[in-house]
């Protein structure tokens, strides 16, 4: 340790002294002082433990995603950015050097030098810019579509009777017409009859289901649900050079419909841990959510869907996936996942009212023992300046640092719109994912059951046999010749080789 550095600073920079693949956060801050030769750092192998990046609005939270992304990729780990406020899609250009990148390049110890990153742009839906990200009604799961239509525990299990019934018939629920098609069906005299046997739906239950699905798509979901619905192991990919490739969802035209691109970014994690398999402790991650304004992902949201995030956040380590949750306070993440949250970088709280001063005090009991006087230093914190604690090599938690952060080297601020539609244009999946398909599911299977149904109506019924005269042959061409044995077979037919499994959200993956 340099000589400079006064003991106690040692002290906290001998925890940040790594020996493995880092990412360089920024220099020590000490009573008033930036010593950059007391470099404070996070383990590349230990991000895959998920993190919490927060802060009061406009001190830089922002930046330390940009600032972390941009090391992830050029270490090789591919990067998912979910993009609310429109300003993060400069990752892909280099910055622009200036008085202040410079001053502070010198303040920190960086050599900075521009770099843009290698990006792919998404929409959902194809709302706003970026490759169209869709998924279909099936693959979505009946817990995490519960929640977006804000269905209480009682039409949830309904629900979670349709999506029950439409896999085993083989009734593909590929978009919204798809479902209402089979809550209608359902709800009819046949409908009725099979679900008899596995409890039923009630008409109320359905009608609230209908009208949420209608309103749900009068707010504009109905481009989110259809084909070729997404595959997410798109996002585990690396650039020619490398370099790991970041994904950014482009969702500042959705942002008065948080829980729709809150459910969705839940999709997409709880599908990827649905799909990747264990992988123990890696050198590095093979991925990493970053989770801007997370606190939306929690607002209102059912017990039941709080105990799968945190399940999920739980296990999804294992499958070398890391997690970053950024959000104004600790408060807006519950307990139990902020428990999982081995990596903080805490920004600047404010304390301007009790509530303030109430959530600071809060903010500071969530930290370990630490040589400043918390209360003080987070709220005169600048910004571009976080208190840090994050997992050294051996996974115990490292001193709590006050640290200056370095520059990005990216474009602070979103791409021109031109360059930004020439990148999706570009992109060797534009042409996978542009276009939707409207393919043969429920809603025409069921359009075309209902036709072959009303000639049969017409014809007169044939006399039933006396119960004495039954024989076995007779009863296996009653169960054979039932309308429930035939609606089966189709199924059997159009499923072979086809496999449907839930996750913890009931999300699916349809493997042929």
């Amino acid at each position: 340790m340099v000589e400079s550095v006064p003991p106690p600073a040692r002290e906290i920079a001998s925890g940040y002294a790594l020996t493995g693949a880092a990412i360089e956060l920024g220099a020590l801050l000490w009573e008033g002082r930036c010593l950059p030769e007391a470099p404070i750092r996070i383990p590349l192998s230990m991000l895959n433990r998920h993190g919490l990046v927060a802060g009061a609005t406009g001190t830089g939270k922002t930046k330390t995603l940009q600032l972390i992304a941009e090391q992830l990729s050029a270490n090789g780990v591919p990067v998912f950015l979910a993009d609310i406020k429109g300003d993060v899609s400069g990752i892909s250009a280099p910055g622009q050097p200036g008085e202040r990148v410079g001053e502070r390049a010198a303040q920190v110890g960086q050599e900075w030098e521009a770099r843009g990153f290698p990006a792919e742009f998404y929409g959902l839906g194809g709302i706003g810019p970026g490759i169209p990200v869709r998924a279909t009604v099936t693959g979505f799961g009946p817990v995490l579509l519960s929640k977006v239509l804000g269905l209480n525990p009682t039409q949830e299990q309904s629900l979670g009777l349709i999506f029950h019934y439409a896999d085993a018939k083989g009734l593909e629920l590929v978009d919204l017409k798809d479902l209402r098609a089979v809550v209608a069906f359902l709800t009819s005299p046949e409908g009725r009859a099979e679900l008899k046997d596995i409890g039923g739906l009630s008409a109320a239950t359905a009608g609230v289901i209908l009208r949420s699905v209608t309103a749900f798509e009068q707010q504009g979901a109905g481009g989110f649900f259809g084909e070729p619905e997404f595959d997410t192991s798109e996002l585990l990919r690396t650039a020619p050079d490398g370099s790991g490739l970041v994904s950014v969802l482009e969702l500042a035209a959705v942002q008065g419909k948080p829980q729709l691109f809150s459910t969705f970014l839940m999709w997409l994690l709880a599908d990827l841990f649905h799909e990747l398999p264990e992988a123990g402790d890696l050198a590095k991650p093979k991925l990493v959510f970053f989770l801007d304004e997370a606190h939306l992902l929690f607002t209102g949201a059912s017990k039941a869907f709080l105990e799968a995030i945190t399940q999920t956040v739980r296990l999804i380590r294992s499958k070398g996936v890391g997690v970053f949750f950024v959000t104004q306070t600790p408060k807006d993440v519950p307990s139990d996942v902020l428990a999982q949250l081995g990596n903080r970088v805490q920004h600047a709280l404010r304390a301007f009212t009790p509530e303030d001063a109430k959530a600071l005090k809060a903010t500071v009991r969530t930290f370990p023992n630490s040589a400043y006087d918390l209360e003080e230093v987070l709220t005169g914190l600048g910004t571009g300046e976080a208190v840090i604690t994050v997992l050294s090599e051996s996974g115990a938690p490292t001193p709590v640092a006050a640290t200056r952060l370095r520059a990005p080297q990216s474009l602070m601020g979103p791409v021109d719109a031109a360059a930004l539609d020439a990148a999706v244009r570009e992109s060797p999946l534009y042409e996978r994912y542009a276009r939707a398909v409207d393919r043969e599911s429920a809603f025409e299977k069921l359009a075309a059951k209902a036709e072959r149904a009303e000639p049969e109506q017409e014809k007169a019924p044939e006399p039933k046999a006396r119960g004495g005269d039954r024989d076995d042959g007779s009863l296996v061409e009653q169960v054979v010749g039932s309308g429930v044995f035939r609606s089966l077979a189709r199924s059997v037919g159009t499923q072979i080789g086809r496999e449907i499994t839930r996750s913890l959200f009931g999300t699916a993956r349809r493997r042929r």
